[in-house]
């Protein structure tokens, strides 16, 4: 904890933000998304479930319906109602924290909002194009699997979900060269969640080509219950894990980052 307190305090560590950090603030699982795939498409939510997993009823979606903007436009929507985001702690830790970028495979817009309700200055990325945005002392917010306002970059269905497992896009590139000079924390991730392990296997290989020169950083994963499994399978990728014995996964969060951020 000490060594992540020093990267932290040097502004050295990037902040990645999965799914659970949505999930505190109430935003619905993905179950829901799949039942109103299956209502758009006339099928019965229960039955529809059963087909396949969400990246296969999104693809089916997307075939059947041509493109996604329909329930891009219902996420968008429903997502981005009832709530006050000046209510979530953990979003103002994370818009007051020292963090130089932020990366998000969250594809709703409240962490743009948390930073606009405090009035914290910050460039969203979420396709190349956007790269050219960024500024110096000007925080970036990634939208790592893409952003509601660019359709072609959501990442949602099988084809787009494959096509990033070959992590060569230039936000990819953008993340390996900025985790060779700087420690990454991922919050708000499950640690069975194939899609971010995918990304700590990835991340590993680079760090390992480049160990000799002395640049592999250190990075860390907050998990709300210790897992002696995950950790020495992290471990060996270069990852630690950084546990709480706090029952409540968004309790834990805020604990821990209130610790890190104010302590």
């Amino acid at each position: 904890m000490d060594q992540l307190k020093e990267a932290y305090r040097q502004k050295r560590l990037i902040l990645f933000v999965g799914s659970g950090v949505s999930a505190s603030i109430g935003l619905p699982p993905w179950r829901q998304l799949i039942d109103e795939i299956a209502m758009q498409l006339d099928y019965d939510p229960e039955v529809f479930a059963t087909y396949g997993n969400f990246l296969s009823l999104a693809e089916f979606y997307r075939i059947r319906k041509g493109n996604i903007g329909a329930l891009r436009s219902w996420m968008d929507r429903e997502w981005h109602q009832g709530i006050e985001i000046r209510n979530s702690e953990i979003h103002r830790l994370i818009v007051q924290g020292r963090f130089p970028s932020i990366y998000t495979t969250n594809y709703d817009r409240w962490l743009e909002y948390a930073h606009d309700a405090y009035q914290v200055g910050y460039v969203k990325i979420a396709n190349a194009s956007d790269l050219a945005k960024a500024r110096d002392g000007v925080r970036q917010i990634i939208k790592f699997h893409g952003d509601f306002d660019d359709d072609a970059s959501l990442v949602m269905d099988e084809t787009s979900y494959y096509e990033r497992l070959q992590f060569e896009t230039p936000l990819d590139i953008k993340l390996r060269a900025e985790t060779l000079s700087k420690a990454v924390l991922f919050i708000g991730y499950s640690l069975s969640d194939t899609n971010i392990r995918l990304l700590f296997h990835k991340l590993s290989k680079i760090w390992s080509k480049h160990e000799s020169l002395g640049v592999r950083p250190i990075s860390y994963v907050f998990s709300h219950k210790p897992n002696p499994v995950q950790e020495e399978i992290l471990s060996q990728w270069g990852i630690r894990m950084i546990a709480s014995e706090d029952d409540e996964p968004g309790a834990a969060l805020e604990h821990f980052l209130r610790d890190l951020v104010e302590g």
